[in-house]
């Protein structure tokens, strides 16, 4: 039996429960992991509350994680015990060991620790992604990343910044918007006291940006359309803020003939090599030290709650790594 973070019923934080729960050992093409070290996002407190749906109740939260193979499945061929590998999966991962796909797991490089890869397996490949397939950023882009001093934020504006981009990111404080300027933002709006739409056209004088990043959703939607250049790209990819409601096409052709998407990491990674190409893009840029990643905050599976109320509250910056 091993503890276990389960979900009964939909809710805020008080619905989190550590149980005990029995492990089989791994199936067909499966590695049993023993976790050292868990992810935490905000994508996390969807599934909590039911914005998004289990597939089944009761079910156990988390969607990256970081630790070593103790046993393998018929047909596992590319990990042994022993080795180190990471993975991003939909839920699971509050667990102090559990059954993974190996089709699911990368094998981690020396120069990259375990914490470091439950940090940034959902959020570096969602920012892989980002950067590179949904909109390949270049130098002499100008681009706008909200909630920049977020998990994702923190290593978006890093790396775009490298890439030769002109980076401006949004913020709901003094203290993040400096985080966020020593991250790779050279420009950050203070989204509570200013309108960042009017603010872009400031400081781009009127030349607007080739992408947006949005993760806030609803409040933030309309506003990142009237950031965008002409043919610029809008890609939303969370709902912080809630879901951004049906809105009229038609309003992309005025507005400078725009493109808007939805894109999600594992249409990026339903193909073996595709996965590996986007973690080694990303266990590189990491070695390199072009892109610090921040882990300011970390708790034991136990404090689960508290670290979701956290979270909600807006109240962490970088990323938050659970231990069991």
């Amino acid at each position: 039996m091993v503890a276990a973070v389960r979900v009964h019923e939909y809710g805020g934080p008080e619905v989190l429960r550590v149980e005990e729960v029995e492990v089989p050992p791994p199936g067909r093409g499966e590695i049993r992991v023993r976790q050292t070290a868990i992810g935490l996002n905000y994508i996390d407190t969807y599934f909590r509350s039911g914005l998004y749906k289990a597939p089944q109740m009761p079910f156990t939260l988390g969607n990256e994680a970081a630790g070593e193979v103790t046993a393998v499945g018929e047909g596992v061929a590319t990990v042994k015990p022993g080795d180190r590998v990471a993975y991003v999966v939909t839920l699971g991962c509050y667990a102090a060991e559990r059954n993974v796909p190996e089709a699911l797991a990368v094998k981690l490089p020396d120069g990259i620790s375990d914490e470091v890869a439950a940090a940034i397996m959902l959020k570096g490949m969602t920012t892989e992604y980002l950067l590179h397939r949904t909109y390949k950023v270049k130098a002499g882009d100008t681009i706008l990343m909200h909630a920049a001093a977020g998990g994702v934020g923190l290593i978006l504006c890093q790396w775009a910044k490298h890439l030769g981009a002109t980076v401006i990111g949004t913020a709901g404080s003094a203290d993040k918007a400096e985080l966020a300027r020593q991250n790779g933002c050279d420009h950050v709006i203070l989204y509570r006291e200013e309108d960042f739409a009017a603010r872009v056209k400031e400081i781009t004088g009127g030349a607007l940006c080739q992408v947006v990043y949005d993760g806030v959703g609803q409040q933030t939607f309309a506003g990142s359309l009237d950031c965008l250049a002409p043919l610029g790209v809008l890609a939303s990819f969370g709902s912080a803020s809630g879901p951004v409601k049906s809105f009229d096409l038609g309003v992309l052709g005025p507005k400078g003939s725009l493109f808007v998407t939805r894109p999600t990491l594992f249409t990026f990674t339903a193909r073996r090599h595709w996965l590996d190409e986007m973690a080694a893009n990303l266990f590189g840029v990491v070695r390199s030290g072009a892109v610090k990643v921040a882990i300011n905050h970390r708790a034991k599976l136990a404090d689960v709650a508290d670290v979701h109320r956290a979270l909600e509250g807006r109240d962490t910056t970088g990323a938050t790594i659970l231990t069991p």
